[in-house]
């Protein structure tokens, strides 16, 4: 079988995106790990089908690299570039995610406006507070973030017992000035550290709230900058979060499976 497909990064975090209105392509978990294999595939955090929806645009399904399915904000990102050259939209759409229904709006052509759902109030564990923007994240307040061991770190938090059996991402957040926060992501699924996660830096976001933060914040990743934008409503729940940045395409190509 040969599949066409696209390469997408999305501040450093990159995807294969398919074409999969047709609905005849269906991938295997296998299928999916061989193909963002970095060495005996194309090499991506995730692969991403846009396929149809019955009461919207389109339907964005996600898998991360090892096959398992969650809501990528970085990701939709880049399924909302690939979709407007797909004529699919124009400048604004709503499509199906693995979390329900989400807006978004191209702001210029690599820039992308993507609304998040509702979040409810940050939740302490220990130290950490948690938070889920579509995907579980753990958020730990850290400094001189670039020598902190991230990918130690993260993962013994990650398949730590508190988080058992699903586990969870984990984000370290440096506090800078002007309102700005650098975050650093160990990201479930990928089993390591990515430039950059999009449902990450919303929860960061989120979480620098409680540190006097407030929107927009700006955050700096290894992969890029990005902006959130929030409201706060009852109970410390959040409401029309916004996580705004770029999404660029890196090539494109056909695979044989």
């Amino acid at each position: 079988m040969t599949i066409s497909f696209t390469k997408y990064q999305a501040t450093g975090n990159d995807f294969i995106l398919i074409d999969n209105r047709s609905v005849k392509i269906q991938l295997s978990k296998e299928q999916i790990v061989k193909v963002c294999d970095r060495k005996f595939g194309i090499g991506a955090d995730g692969l991403i089908l846009i396929e149809p929806s019955p009461t919207s645009d389109f339907t964005v399904n996600y898998y991360n690299s090892d096959g398992s399915q969650s809501l990528c904000g970085n990701g939709s990102r880049a399924a909302v570039h690939f979709a407007a050259h797909l004529s699919l939209l124009k400048d604004k759409t709503v499509f199906d995610a693995y979390d329900g229904k989400h807006e978004a709006t191209l702001i210029n052509p690599e820039t992308i406006r993507l609304r998040m759902n509702d979040v409810s109030s940050a939740k302490p564990v220990g130290e950490d507070l948690f938070l889920n923007t579509g995907s579980p994240h753990v958020i730990r307040f850290v400094k001189e973030i670039n020598s902190y061991p991230v990918y130690e770190e993260g993962k013994s938090i990650r398949y730590s017992n508190a988080f058992k059996p699903g586990g969870t991402n984990v984000n370290f957040v440096e506090l800078l000035p002007e309102n700005t926060i650098y975050v650093r992501t160990y990201e479930r699924g990928v089993e390591n550290e990515t430039l950059s996660c999009g449902t990450g830096v919303t929860a960061a976001a989120l979480a620098a709230f409680q540190k006097g933060y407030t929107s927009p914040i700006s955050i700096k990743t290894q992969g890029g900058k990005l902006s959130v934008e929030f409201k706060t409503g009852q109970a410390g729940a959040f409401t029309d979060i916004y996580l705004i940045g770029p999404a660029k395409k890196v090539f494109e190509g056909t695979l044989e499976l």
